[in-house]
């Protein structure tokens, strides 16, 4: 059964959406960063669990100090970029917030891989 809940996708301060808008007038391998983001945003409007869900046990603190998160989940780009985002929801709506996006390096080292 499909959720019949209105969907939506945000982001998580103003500062990171206008950052999203500058890759659209950057160079070529930010502008298809754009365009990868911009993809992943159209399929989480559709289906905002279609990232892969991120265990509690190796969240970030400062997502949880900062955003107050209560789930995480990341969204594969292309070349290992990741989209990282939360869910909050309610009967009626659940919206999708995007908390950052990071290359693969970035990625690591904010998860704490490299340091396991």
């Amino acid at each position: 059964m499909q959720d019949a809940r209105a969907k939506s996708v945000k982001f998580a301060d103003l500062s990171l959406k206008e950052a999203f808008e500058r890759l659209k007038g950057s160079r070529h391998e930010e502008q298809e960063l754009y365009s990868q983001i911009n993809g992943a945003i159209k399929e989480l409007e559709k289906n905002p669990a279609a990232g892969i869900k991120i265990p509690r046990r190796v969240w970030p603190r400062i997502y949880v100090q900062k955003y107050g998160i209560t789930t995480l989940r990341k969204y594969d780009l292309w070349k290992g970029w990741r989209l990282v985002y939360t869910l909050r929801g309610s009967s009626i709506e659940i919206v999708a917030i995007v908390l950052e996006w990071l290359d693969h390096s970035a990625y690591e080292r904010r998860f704490g891989y490299h340091e396991k």
